[in-house]
């Protein structure tokens, strides 16, 4: 049961970042799909993608906030790699690239910009660690938008987790 934590991170991630894309998981090209055969030493998927997202900009527009709809392109790259051990790690990352958008009531420009990173580390134990960090820069003062998450949970051979932690803030400044 303990070990659902750590899938549990792994899983919401998941859905985060797919739910940042625009692209439905099922139109995946099948070249990428050597993802869910088993762990090989090296296996790499290094990619550009587009990048369609809209988000709530709380302290724009005088502190009445705004929606923001972003376009640009976010690289991926994910690494799965075999150990001695017979287990697996694993290794995501996510960076928007000239990735702006236009406030919708303002008509602010916003630039978006910011690394997701997941590493796992499976084998009779299990240990993810997730940083996030997004921000959405707007002109002028007082409409810069932070999200920040840091989370680690560690579950040993038993199955018994022995660290879990998970700060997430959002903030405007």
């Amino acid at each position: 049961m303990m070990r659902k934590t750590a899938f549990s991170v792994m899983s919401a991630a998941a859905v985060v970042l797919a739910a940042a894309c625009s692209q439905d998981v099922t139109s995946v090209p099948a070249d990428r799909s050597v993802l869910l055969a088993p762990a090989t030493a090296g296996t790499e998927v290094n990619d550009k993608d587009p990048f369609s997202f809209v988000v709530f900009v709380p302290c724009a527009n005088g502190g009445a906030g705004e929606t923001v709809p972003l376009d640009g392109f976010l690289h991926t790259l994910i690494n799965v790699r075999s150990n001695a051990n017979g287990g697996f790690g694993l290794k995501l990352h996510f960076q928007p690239q000239g990735v702006t958008g236009v406030g919708s009531v303002t008509g602010d420009k916003y630039q978006a910009t910011g690394v997701t990173q997941q590493n796992a580390n499976v084998n009779a134990a299990v240990t993810v660690t997730f940083v996030n960090n997004f921000r959405v820069i707007g002109q002028g003062p007082g409409n810069n938008f932070l999200v920040h998450e840091n989370a680690h949970v560690t579950v040993n051979a038993n199955g018994e987790t022995t660290v879990d932690h998970d700060n997430f803030s959002i903030e405007c400044k």
